[in-house]
């Protein structure tokens, strides 16, 4: 298996020099050359093994097809369970059991084990540079932290998370490097974008990524929608529909691509906040970037997500084919806290901002009639957005213990112009 860039005017790569890479040269982002043909499936049992039979064809070739199980075992020690709600058929995929209470633990933890292997005969320290509108960051940092011959550099929205995810964004040091940037998260992304495709510094200081922008983030994410599925099916019979909170795309872009792959999963909708650049366009509009406005469902504040480059990709381009086959919406702020308040009090269900989203428009679908079983991807812990979440449900939320243990770091993060210029001068210093 080889890759391409989805702009077309990049060599073809393996998937080790794709993951090193990060972004493709010509700016483009990394898609399999040939795409795997869907074929029938069963559970394997544990969720890394799920992951492997998955992951399999995506490494066929490659010098990390050895290791795939062990990065699987290695990385996704952590469930990802799925619940039922207390609506019929609905159920809840709770992607926050990890080290850092969100499901970027996943892709994060798998590309880390990877690039470190890739690391193993390489002279020179690697910089992994990633922007985050909230959890990305500091499940980088925690997977990446303490790992020789890497360095870490985060580029947060100073102002525009939650005060625990800026916390932990700020709490690992050693070789982890925090930049709040005094913009937005388009604006850190821009800069992380441009720092990957700056040859001269590339010369100087190796660069990759590990926005969802990376194969090594996006391929992974396949997993937990796999297994779920295919435990599901194997109990119940029934595909497992997907309602996904989505910012920058990667998410719903496994989803996507491990449907394609033949596992029985169904419709996929996609849920985002005020920042409503997909649902424009799935509603007819022409595809255009905006700028991002900041929401209680932070990580989701974004108003050019890049793996649109992607789903485009998938559909050859056919942006008729592509609105056909999709449902999005744009929830605002009231009604992610009318979610959250009316849920509790129903049913003492708990959903951080984001994963409300996805019940809101869960919600919508059923009230126009959608059949068969949904699931919500949960995206993050509650307990990450406690400022929200606590005065809405009228009570403190536990905090998992691995999120506590981070809380009580100390933390620090440097002060960064949304300038290239001021990341450039960090990445050569």
């Amino acid at each position: 298996m080889n890759f391409v860039s989805t702009r077309h005017a990049a060599p073809v790569a393996s998937l080790s020099q794709a993951l090193a890479a990060g972004l493709a040269p010509d700016g483009g982002l990394y898609v399999p050359e040939v795409r795997p043909q869907p074929q029938h499936w069963s559970a394997r049992g544990s969720l890394a093994a799920n992951a492997e039979a998955v992951l399999a064809p995506y490494f066929a070739g490659d010098a990390l097809q050895p290791d795939l199980g062990a990065l699987c075992e290695q990385a996704l020690t952590f469930p990802a369970p799925l619940v039922p709600l207390s609506t019929p058929q609905d159920h809840v995929l709770e992607l926050f059991h990890g080290p850092t209470a969100a499901f970027k633990d996943f892709g994060a933890r798998f590309l880390a084990a990877s690039l470190s292997r890739l690391q193993r005969d390489q002279s020179r320290p690697l910089t992994i540079v990633v922007a985050t509108s909230g959890d990305t960051g500091a499940a980088v940092a925690a997977a990446f932290h303490r790992q020789p011959g890497i360095r870490v550099v985060v580029l947060y929205p100073d102002g525009r998370v939650s005060p625990r995810q800026a916390h932990q964004l700020g709490c690992f040091g050693d070789n982890i490097h925090t930049l709040r940037v005094a913009g937005s998260f388009d604006d850190c992304q821009a800069m992380v974008k441009q720092a990957l495709g700056d040859e001269e510094l590339q010369k100087q200081v190796p660069l990759s990524s590990a926005n969802s922008i990376s194969l090594g983030r996006w391929l992974p994410q396949m997993s937990y929608y796999a297994d779920a599925a295919l435990n599901h099916h194997a109990a119940t019979g029934e595909v497992l529909n997907l309602v996904v909170p989505t910012g920058n795309l990667g998410n719903a872009m496994a989803a996507v691509l491990a449907r394609g792959m033949g596992l029985p999963i169904g419709q996929i909708a996609l849920a985002t906040n005020a920042n409503a650049v997909l649902p424009r366009f799935f509603h007819g509009a022409a595809y255009t970037p905006a700028t991002s406005v900041a929401t209680l469902a932070n990580a989701m504040d974004v108003g050019a997500p890049s793996n649109f480059e992607r789903l485009r990709w998938l559909f050859g381009e056919d942006d008729v084919a592509l609105r056909g086959a999709f449902r999005s919406e744009s929830v605002d702020d009231a009604a992610i806290r009318e979610v959250i308040t009316r849920r509790y009090a129903e049913a003492g269900e708990v959903f951080c901002p984001h994963t409300a989203t996805a019940v809101h428009l869960l919600e919508q679908l059923r009230a126009e009639g959608a059949q068969g079983h949904w699931a919500v991807a949960a995206t993050a812990h509650p307990a990450k957005f406690e400022s929200v979440v606590e005065p809405l449900i009228g009570r403190s939320l536990e905090v998992p213990v691995a999120l506590a243990e981070l809380l009580e770091r100390p933390a620090k993060a440097e002060a960064c112009a949304p300038e290239y210029a001021a990341l450039r001068e960090v990445l050569l210093g």
